[in-house]
């Protein structure tokens, strides 16, 4: 009788051996929570999209944040919900606008505990719903965009931001935003490209919960999915323009894309689990099709061995819970 040389069952044969040989650990420190918060609400209006997500009145998100906190999530990304909004997304830096505001409530209430970190983007304060200003003819216009994002960083630091998220995939957005902070004094502060932003269909349930006024597309500015190279190329850039961070986003179907900024850069690389995935596992678990927990916690695992440092997911307090 013959026998396997090789026997590699040995290292899966109990929970404690398992256990102790799993090549990658998921910790409640790894995961950012991303929250709404609405101007002019008195009470949170779930997503419908999204079950057991909501849009934030001011005093709910500061309980949100204070539950992370005790959850021992490493953060939470703030992405506002402004009452009026114009062509050039005036609330976006606007002191008085709804995300500065709440910025700077959780950095009183929960700074020391967790990261407070705003988005960087004016899709959700134009009226249009683009990611910049529009040229005459429609188009997004890069460059006046920048002077746009420069404003923003700014009144985010002011506010106290710890760490600024830009994700409107505009050319050269860490440079300027980077040159903006310095030239103010804001040398602490944090800087994260959504290097790797790709258009696709995985973000339908995040425009209903920030009200999206787009019509059209963002192919213009965010990744073609066909491309992996390219998703490299734009996080190379941003790093060399000064990011201290470089996002992947999509999570989920850009796997490969993660796993390859990971082995070409040299600062930490964080991935977004975006609503269309959460909405997914959600339907099918609700429908019994699937096991809940354990599909949450394969994709935020499977997500760290791509090479995410930390994932920004809707789970983040459930799953940090899970995992203490």
């Amino acid at each position: 009788m013959t026998f396997p040389v090789h026997r590699p069952r040995r290292l899966r044969q109990s929970p404690a051996v398992r256990r102790l040989m799993r090549e990658t650990h998921l910790a409640p420190s790894q995961l950012v929570l991303p929250a709404f918060v609405r101007e002019g609400i008195a009470e949170p209006v779930e997503i419908s999209s999204m079950p057991g997500v909501r849009q934030h009145t001011l005093d709910s998100l500061r309980r949100a944040a204070v539950e992370a906190a005790e959850a021992g999530v490493g953060g939470i990304m703030l992405f506002g919900v402004p009452a009026v909004r114009d062509a050039v997304g005036s609330g976006a830096d606007d002191p008085e606008g709804i995300l500065n505001v709440a910025v700077s409530a959780l950095a009183s209430e929960v700074g020391d505990a967790l990261v407070v970190q705003a988005d960087l983007c004016l899709d959700e304060f134009t009226d249009h719903g683009h990611c910049g200003v529009l040229t005459p003819d429609g188009g997004v216009d890069n460059d006046a965009t920048l002077e746009r994002y420069a404003a923003m960083a700014l009144a985010q630091a002011r506010a106290g931001a710890t760490l600024l998220g830009l994700s409107g995939m505009m050319d050269g957005q860490v440079a300027a935003v980077r040159e903006a902070l310095e030239s103010e004094g804001f040398v602490d502060a944090i800087v994260m490209a959504y290097s790797a932003k790709y258009a696709g269909a995985f973000y339908g349930p995040f425009r209903e919960a920030v009200d999206s006024q787009l019509k059209g597309d963002r192919r213009t500015y965010q990744m073609d999915p066909g491309n992996a190279r390219e998703g490299v190329r734009e996080a190379v850039i941003d790093v060399e323009e000064g990011a201290d961070i470089v996002m992947v986003k999509p999570a989920l179907p850009y796997l490969d894309v993660l796993a390859d900024v990971r082995a070409a850069v040299d600062v930490p690389v964080w991935a977004y689990q975006v609503s269309g995935e959460y909405a997914m596992i959600e339907a099918a678990s609700a429908n019994g099709w699937i096991d809940r927990r354990g599909a949450i916690e394969e994709s935020l695992l499977g997500i760290r061995r791509a090479g995410a440092d930390a994932i920004l997911t809707y789970w983040a307090v459930e799953a940090a819970r899970w995992l203490r």
